[in-house]
């Protein structure tokens, strides 16, 4: 994209070519990612790639970044948009969980590089590792917009909730992809349902901070 914002057709191959090695990684990981299978997959010459990426690692590290831009346009900016506290937490695990239903890249690759690159030190583990510390942030954030809210308890943990539902979603996609369990959404949602019930105010308990006011 140019200083002025506008896309050119060098940034418009460059997003097409990330597209393609997205729908890859997903099937073959980003180590089976190669510039060859790219060039043969999007009818460009290895230097064309070469041109934009540089290398296979900076391929990966590119691909990482477009699956959480993808996730992050499908999943987490909808969920910002609806009024805080249990909505937009029911909201974030809404297209969360659409996300995994149609199988999107964005999530499906951050489940399927997380076992792969374990034991694989390096930048592009460390890109996969800050941007999974982000998402965990990002949850934490929303469960602590529920305390602000006074819809949930001043003393519930948001980096714990945060952990729990990320469990829950990570158990989801093990149930549905490999499984094919046909009641995994169903099972995921009764989970957080139960973390929220967990942390939310009793009732009672908000009419008295209700008198007080």
């Amino acid at each position: 994209m140019t200083a002025t914002g506008t896309t050119t057709k060098g940034d418009r191959t460059r997003e097409a070519i990330l597209a393609r090695a997205l729908d890859m990684a997903c099937r073959v990981g980003l180590g089976g990612l190669t510039i060859g299978d790219l060039a043969a997959g999007t009818g460009l010459s290895k230097s064309g790639l070469y041109a934009h990426f540089g290398s296979k690692e900076a391929l990966q590290l590119a691909v990482l970044d477009a699956a959480a831009q993808e996730f992050g346009d499908a999943v987490v900016v909808p969920a910002l948009e609806t009024p805080r506290g249990e909505r937009r937490v029911l909201a974030l695990l809404d297209g969360w969980l659409a996300c995994g239903r149609l199988r999107l890249p964005g999530g499906c690759l951050f489940v399927k590089a997380s076992a792969e690159l374990d034991e694989q030190p390096g930048p592009v583990r460390d890109r996969l590792a800050e941007l999974h510390r982000e998402l965990l942030r990002t949850i934490a954030r929303v469960f602590a917009g529920g305390i602000t809210e006074g819809q949930l308890r001043p003393d519930a943990d948001p980096h714990q909730f945060a952990t729990d539902l990320f469990g829950v979603m990570l158990g989801y996609y093990h149930a549905h992809r490999l499984l094919a369990d046909p009641g995994a959404e169903a099972r995921a949602r009764a989970a957080v349902a139960a973390l929220l019930d967990a942390a939310r105010i009793e009732r009672t308990h908000q009419a008295d901070l209700g008198s007080v006011r």
